[in-house]
C-alpha cells in the first residue's frame, strides 16, 4: 500500500511526496539521472538529451526503477500499488506510444515539463505489460503526476488508458480513483474548527477540547481510510512559505497516514509499515527522505552533483 500527495506554496512551487509501504524494503536509493544519460527505451528506441531527475528506485540493467522521481523543470510522478484493478495491454499495440509498465515514471519525468504535456501525449499511449527482467516481475500499480500548478491521476485498467483530475492533490490504491472521490462525499461533515456551545434545554453543553468535528473520520490502514484522511489533511493544512515549513508540512500530512509494524498484516502474514517516505520540492530541486528506522529527514540536493554526466548516480 502506499500514498501521495501533492501541493503548492502559492509562488509557483511544488511539494510532491509519497509513503511507500511494504513489509521488507527493496534496497530502495535515492538515484539521480543526469542529463547525458542515455536509456533505451522498451519499444521507443534510445531516449537522450533529457533534464536531469532525481527519485527513490533501483537499478536494473542499467535503468533507474523510480518509485517516485521529479524532474529539473518540476514535474513529478508516483506510482502506487493497484492490484486487481490494474490491465496493462499483453503486447505494443499498433499505432500507439507503447511504454514498458516499468518504465512509466522515468518516460514520464524524461520527456515532459508539465502536466498539461502529459495528459496531452497519454491519450496515445498504451502501458504494456513487460518486464525488464526475469527478476522483477511487472507491478500492477497507478500513477499520480504533479507539477506546480495540478495533478492528475492515471490508470491503465480493462477499460484502456483513464486520466482523472485530481483536484484533491492525493492518490492511495485500489480501488480506483473514480470510487474514491464519490466516497469523499460520506464525509463532507468533517472540520477542523471548535464546535461552538449549543443547548438541550437548559443544559449548556460545549466540547471536550479540539478535534470534535473531526469525529467520524476513519482512523485505519485500509487504502479508503487513508484516502479520506489524507484528502483531509491536505485540505486543511495552513498554506507556508518557507522551504522548511512546506517540507515540514509534507512530512507531517504523510505521517498523518504512515502505517506502524505490527498492526496490518498482509495475506502472507507479513505486516505492512511505511518503508519510507520522500518528496521532492521544485522550490530547491531537492529530495528528501526518511525511513521506518530512522525519521530524521534526510535531504539530497540535485545541484550537488554533476548533472551534465552520462552515468546514473546514487546517493
Amino acid at each position: 500500500m502506499c500514498t501521495g500527495v501533492r501541493f503548492d506554496d502559492g509562488n509557483g512551487n511544488m511539494y510532491f511526496g509519497r509513503n511507500l509501504d511494504w513489509s521488507v524494503p527493496y534496497g530502495q536509493k535515492v538515484v539521480i539521472t543526469p542529463r547525458g544519460y542515455k536509456y533505451k527505451t522498451a519499444f521507443l528506441g534510445e531516449n537522450a538529451n533529457s533534464p536531469a531527475l532525481i527519485g527513490m528506485g533501483i537499478i536494473a540493467e542499467n535503468t533507474p526503477l523510480y518509485f517516485d522521481c521529479a524532474n529539473e523543470h518540476g514535474l513529478a510522478v508516483a506510482g502506487l500499488n493497484f492490484p486487481g484493478y490494474a490491465k496493462y495491454a499483453e503486447a505494443a499495440i499498433d499505432g500507439k506510444t507503447n511504454v514498458a509498465a516499468y518504465e512509466f515514471p522515468l518516460w514520464v519525468a524524461l520527456n515532459f515539463k508539465t502536466v498539461d504535456e502529459v495528459e496531452k501525449a497519454l491519450k496515445d499511449v498504451a502501458i504494456v505489460a513487460r518486464p525488464i527482467n526475469d527478476q522483477y516481475p511487472v507491478s500492477q500499480l497507478h500513477w499520480i503526476i504533479g507539477d506546480a500548478k495540478r495533478s492528475i491521476v492515471v490508470e491503465y485498467t480493462e477499460r484502456g488508458m483513464e486520466i482523472f483530475k485530481n483536484d484533491v492533490d492525493i492518490l492511495t490504491n485500489q480501488p480506483g480513483y473514480a470510487w474514491h472521490k464519490e466516497n469523499l462525499r460520506n464525509y463532507m461533515n468533517l472540520f477542523p474548527q471548535m464546535p461552538k456551545e449549543v443547548k438541550w434545554r437548559k443544559e449548556t453543553l460545549t466540547a471536550f477540547g479540539s478535534g470534535s468535528l473531526m469525529r467520524g473520520i476513519p482512523g485505519d490502514y485500509y487504502a479508503p481510510s487513508r484516502f479520506v484522511r489524507v484528502a483531509y489533511l491536505n485540505t486543511h493544512y495552513p498554506d507556508k512559505t518557507s522551504e522548511e515549513e512546506n517540507v515540514s508540512r509534507l512530512f507531517h500530512t504523510l505521517t498523518g497516514v504512515a502505517m506502524i509494524d505490527g498492526a496490518a498484516a498482509m495475506a502472507d502474514g507479513a505486516f505492512e509499515k511505511t518503508i519510507y517516505t520522500g518528496g521532492y520540492s521544485s522550490k530547491t530541486k531537492t529530495y528528501y527522505y526518511s525511513t521506518y528506522e530512522d525519521p530524521a529527514i534526510v535531504s539530497v540536493k540535485m545541484e550537488d552533483f554533476d548533472l551534465n554526466s552520462a552515468d546514473l548516480i546514487q546517493a
